[in-house]
């Protein structure tokens, strides 16, 4: 690759090492359990991204699968807690 995406590539790797910190920071001062969940999404979507910029600088197509895998159990984390939410609201139990 040229230096010029290389040089590119490092600075997205910086950009979303911040969101993670951002994340961190989130989910460790989040005040409701709402919070706490967007900011674990945002962690794995983070993580996805780390492994795509990853793949594509070292030249390594496995970590695709990775963050493909990661991106799928992150949804199915979210979907899991929203219907936990909508149970928790309509009185149910769960």
């Amino acid at each position: 690759m040229t230096n010029y995406m290389n040089l590119f590539l490092e600075i997205i790797l910086g950009i979303l090492a911040l969101a993670a910190v951002a994340g961190f920071l989130r989910l460790a001062r989040g005040p409701s359990l709402p919070d706490r969940v967007v900011a674990f999404d945002l962690l794995a979507t983070v993580g996805v991204g780390i492994s795509a910029v990853y793949s594509m600088a070292h030249n390594q197509p496995v970590f695709l699968d990775v963050a493909v895998v990661l991106a799928l159990i992150s949804f199915v984390g979210t979907v899991a807690f929203a219907r936990y939410i909508e149970e928790r609201l309509k009185g149910g139990t769960l």
